[in-house]
């Protein structure tokens, strides 16, 4: 495995079967991710899971947003949140109880649900899907979300350790014909029942890769092994990379808004103000020369203006 097959999401089809999957492995992004952040060792798991599974969704549409999957239930993980937008940008944060964090996926979740977001930026709009939690693994559940919400035969495999995460699936789309323009029934069937069989085949082959396989053989080796015996055409990567929202300059305009009084009664009593941003628990903190600094600032405003925001 190179450096080249990490932190990337593939597109990968079988040619001329209506069968098509994605494959996204992460290890420096995953481990920015969680840079600040301490999670057991089964929470990082399912953590690394549902990165890998925001990734995955998002590579499967075409949209410019955010994509959002968020799991709750009334386990010890009683929320769970990965975001992807449309270029690929990761961030995920998880809230548990520390006392019972251990388990596998139906013990850390419980009952509940997994709820699929797409914010669409440029046209404003919004789609949201929901099924219930099915199933041992996210996987599981993720299945039942295109099955219910999509409409689309999917497998799906997600894993992580420590040091990476990995994910993959494969899919059935509609057919649309034997050949271009065709409105034979007897061609259309003839494809429909290749592409079901090819994906019956890749999902049985996926569904026996190993977690240890899942996360170390190179990705191409998986995608030709889901594939075996049929023509696969693997696309370029593309880059995954840790981007949460929070900065220096959005937790100054926070401050900011709290007033200078409210921050300076923080400063005096604990010597510093540090904000922690609740999704990537990265802090940031802020001295007594830098509240100073911040409110100097935030004082250089023209005459009448009603704000120092």
């Amino acid at each position: 495995m190179t450096a080249a097959d990490t932190d990337v999401v593939r597109r990968f089809v079988a040619e001329h079967r209506d069968v098509r999957g994605q494959f996204v492995r992460l290890e420096a992004s995953w481990l920015s991710l969680r840079e600040h952040g301490a999670y057991p060792p089964a929470v990082r798991e399912l953590l690394g899971q549902a990165t890998c599974a925001a990734v995955l969704l998002a590579s499967t549409l075409k949209f410019e947003g955010v994509l959002t999957l968020q799991l709750q239930g009334n386990g010890p993980v009683r929320l769970l949140v990965a975001q992807c937008t449309d270029d690929f940008r990761v961030r995920a944060v998880a809230r548990f109880d520390p006392e019972r964090a251990d388990g596998g996926f139906r013990q850390l979740a419980g009952e509940g649900s997994v709820t699929v977001t797409v914010e669409s930026d440029r046209q404003g709009s919004r789609y949201q899907g929901i099924v219930p939690l099915e199933g041992d693994s996210l996987a599981e559940s993720l299945e039942q979300y295109f099955r219910g919400s999509e409409q689309v035969p999917t497998a799906v495999r997600l894993a992580a350790e420590d040091a990476g995460a990995t994910g993959m699936l494969v899919q059935r789309l509609p057919s649309v014909g034997g050949t271009a323009g065709s409105d034979d029934p007897t061609v259309t069937a003839a494809r429909t029942g290749a592409a079901r069989a090819t994906f019956e085949s890749a999902a049985a082959a996926l569904a026996d890769i190993a977690p240890d396989e899942l996360l170390r053989r190179p990705g191409e080796e998986l995608m030709q092994r889901c594939l075996a015996g049929v023509d696969v055409r693997i696309f370029e990567p593309h880059r995954v990379r840790f981007e949460c929202r929070c900065s220096p300059e959005r937790v100054a305009g926070m401050l900011r808004g709290l007033g200078e009084v409210e921050v300076r009664d923080v400063l005096a009593e604990q010597g510093a103000v540090t904000v922690t941003c609740e999704f990537c628990h990265r802090p940031y903190r802020f001295d007594a020369v830098d509240v100073g600094q911040l409110f100097a600032a935030a004082a250089v405003i023209s005459p009448g203006s009603p704000s120092v925001n």
